[in-house]
């Protein structure tokens, strides 16, 4: 939606960027069409796409039954058409019953019809803990998606990123999963540009450069890695990548810094055996082997379902648990 003065000068959140994201291209694709539960006259769950039924009408902006597998099928159906559907799931738990759908048939159309026909597909999904919700409402589900080929998974976490990332997004030919870290949805505010720009899915963002320990994460996370930096002694110098995008990976950002420092913590919410920290610490295991003066170190969720409310931030990684993983890389 078009800013108010004060948005201007108190910059945006989230929440703010991927709603002008979405207006700025509907305004400037007549095919850009959104559906899911509640996207319409309430706005979704997370008032996301709050105002834009209003400017679009009920056939740009669909409120639709409660079926996450019709969802995600009538958006492969309108993609496959022509169109250019950004489905709403209300929650990454929510993904379940169109997992069949999205991994099936959207992320292999490009390869059944050897290239003749792509699914140009942007599902977004509030993403990840830390905000006391329900069950199937805090999970970090990512490595289910990256595993698969044919789909893009892309997880910012900051307004400015979010906001070139789904134009990016939407505009890609094949199929793109937009997690949304739902706990930085309103957490605080960026300057981000009214212009129409992306940012390119599949490179990562250095978010501070240092020499001595390297940190890699994404998400929500990165915050939690930026409150640890501050708890670390002055004299050690960390590098902070934050991945923006799971599939596909840079592994040239990754590698190169794996190298430069020679030390390596990730960092992930979702639970550690078979995470995609894993698959990073293979990565630098193969490729930067003889650079490496320490194991890899994963700071990961445990192994269990995510607790309820009153055990959630336990849960989490949080600064104190990736201050001493970066402090035992340090001393190693």
């Amino acid at each position: 939606m078009p800013r108010t003065p004060q948005m201007s000068e108190k910059g945006l959140t989230l929440v703010d960027a991927i709603n002008e994201a979405l207006y700025q291209e509907m305004e400037r694709d007549p095919r850009v069409i959104l559906l899911g539960e509640d996207v319409g006259l309430n706005g979704g769950v997370f008032r996301v796409t709050e105002g834009l039924q209003k400017r679009f009408g009920p056939d740009r902006v669909v409120d639709s039954p409660l079926s996450e597998s019709g969802i995600m099928g009538s958006s492969i159906g309108l993609a496959l058409a022509g169109m250019r559907p950004i489905p709403e799931i209300q929650f990454e738990g929510f993904m379940g019953p169109a997992f069949d759908q999205f991994v099936n048939h959207a992320a292999r159309f490009r390869n059944r019809t050897r290239g003749s026909l792509t699914v140009p597909l942007t599902v977004r999904v509030p993403w990840g803990g830390g905000i006391h919700a329900p069950e199937f409402h805090s999970d970090s589900p990512e490595v289910m998606y990256i595993h698969n080929p044919g789909i893009k998974v892309v997880c910012p976490s900051t307004p400015a990123d979010a906001k070139g990332m789904l134009l990016s997004a939407i505009r890609d030919p094949d199929p793109v999963l937009f997690f949304e870290p739902k706990r930085v949805y309103r957490s605080f505010r960026e300057q981000v540009p009214e212009e129409d720009y992306t940012v390119p899915i599949g490179k990562a963002k250095l978010v501070n450069e240092g020499s001595d320990v390297t940190i890699i994460t994404w998400g929500s996370m990165v915050f939690e890695c930026l409150a640890a930096m501050d708890q670390l002694p002055d004299d050690l110098s960390v590098e902070l990548i934050d991945l923006r995008t799971l599939n596909p990976l840079d592994t040239d950002a990754i590698c190169a810094s794996a190298e430069k420092t020679g030390r390596v913590v990730i960092v992930q919410e979702a639970a550690k055996t078979c995470g995609l920290a894993s698959e990073l610490s293979t990565i630098i295991m193969e490729r930067c082997f003889l650079h490496l003066h320490a194991p890899v170190q994963r700071v990961c969720g445990f192994d269990t379902i995510m607790p309820y409310a009153k055990l959630e931030l336990q849960y989490l990684p949080d600064a104190k648990k990736i201050a001493e993983a970066v402090g035992a890389v340090a001393a190693y």
